[in-house]
């Protein structure tokens, strides 16, 4: 009897141990932007490599507005976009593995936020929108990546007209299939765009900076789902 309790606690303790070291704190996960300290960040124009040619502009419309709230100076996107232009480094992806510090001189910021759209399919059919989309923000100062998030967000625009059989369920179908194709671009960058950049540190500008690092970090990469109902 003692053996099998003395096994049977052991079990329990090795699952309660895997299950609390998957957990890292955010000062853990993301040491360097607790090291760095960085204050402004240059928002580069999204890399796009889904089939939707539009979502790098949607992207980039949206993408200021949750590193402004997680306390960061966003240098203007648009003033940013046509600099970058003009300077042929509209691609950003040219500046992935490269050194970011010409763009620390040309506008004076700390961090280059870095998205890559990988995929964005809608399915009328079924109702749902995924999309795959990746957040990289690389210093300016030492080239290094201080925070990187891979998220594939499922987005279920499916809705009821509250009938019952077969008829209910054709309307029902029916309705879900306009939805999703109603399902405005914008918002939904928004949605991934804020839900991606949770776990992101607090910035200067924020009451919580420097005070969130025992806060725990989001998984390196992740699947939600979210729903229109």
């Amino acid at each position: 009897m003692r053996y099998y309790l003395s096994t049977l606690l052991i079990v329990v303790l090795f699952f309660v141990s895997c299950t609390t070291s998957t957990k890292i704190t955010k000062s853990t996960a993301y040491k360097g932007m607790y090291d760095e300290q960085p204050l402004s960040i240059l928002v580069m124009p999204p890399i796009n490599r889904s089939t939707n040619i539009e979502a790098k502009e949607f992207f980039h419309a949206t993408l200021n507005v949750p590193i402004a709230n997680a306390g960061y100076y966003v240098v203007p996107p648009f003033l940013s976009m046509e600099i970058l232009k003009r300077e042929s480094a509209y691609d950003s992806e040219l500046f992935l593995t490269q050194s970011l510090k010409k763009f620390n001189e040309i506008f004076d910021a700390d961090i280059a936020l870095f998205s890559i759209i990988h995929k964005w399919d809608k399915n009328t059919i079924g109702a749902k929108v995924k999309v795959d989309i990746e957040y990289i923000l690389k210093s300016t100062v030492t080239d290094e990546i201080l925070y990187s998030r891979y998220g594939s967000i499922i987005y279920d625009a499916s809705v009821s007209a509250g009938g019952g059989g077969i008829y209910g369920a054709l309307a029902d179908i029916a309705l879900s299939a306009i939805n999703t194709a109603a399902t405005k671009y914008v918002d939904l960058a928004k949605v991934c765009n804020s839900y991606t950049l949770s776990d992101l540190p607090k910035g200067k500008y924020s009451p919580f900076h420097n005070i969130d690092g025992n806060g725990y970090a989001g998984k390196k990469r992740f699947t939600k789902k979210l729903s229109s109902k």
